[in-house]
C-alpha cells in the first residue's frame, strides 16, 4: 500500500473495455489515456501559511476525474496507480 503525502492522492485507474458496436476490441494503442479512477489512498492535506492543515476535498471511495497528464503512474499487484496532487482533480464523479 502506499501512503500518499502532503496533498498528494493515490488513484487506481479506471479502464474502459472499449469494443465497437460490431463487436471489435480497440487496442489500447489506439485509445485515449483514462481520465477517471478511484481514490484509494489520501495525504494528510497542504499546510497553509498560518501553519494549519487544509482539509482534502476527496476521500478514498471517491470517482474522480483528472487532468489527462496528471501524476505518475506505479503498477503494484496487477493494479495501475496514479500518484497525484489534488490539483491535479477536476471533479468528483457521483
Amino acid at each position: 500500500m502506499i501512503k500518499p503525502l502532503g496533498d498528494r492522492i493515490v488513484i487506481k485507474v479506471v479502464e474502459d473495455n472499449e469494443q465497437t458496436t460490431g463487436g471489435i476490441f480497440i487496442p489500447d494503442s489506439a485509445k485515449e489515456k483514462p481520465q477517471r479512477g478511484e481514490v484509494i489512498a489520501v495525504g494528510y492535506g497542504e499546510v497553509s501559511e498560518k501553519g494549519e492543515r487544509k482539509p482534502m476535498d476527496v476521500k478514498p471511495g471517491d470517482m474522480v476525474l483528472y487532468a489527462k497528464y496528471a501524476g505518475t503512474e506505479v503498477k503494484e499487484g496487477g493494479d495501475l496507480l496514479k500518484i497525484m496532487s489534488i490539483k491535479d482533480v477536476l471533479g468528483i464523479i457521483e
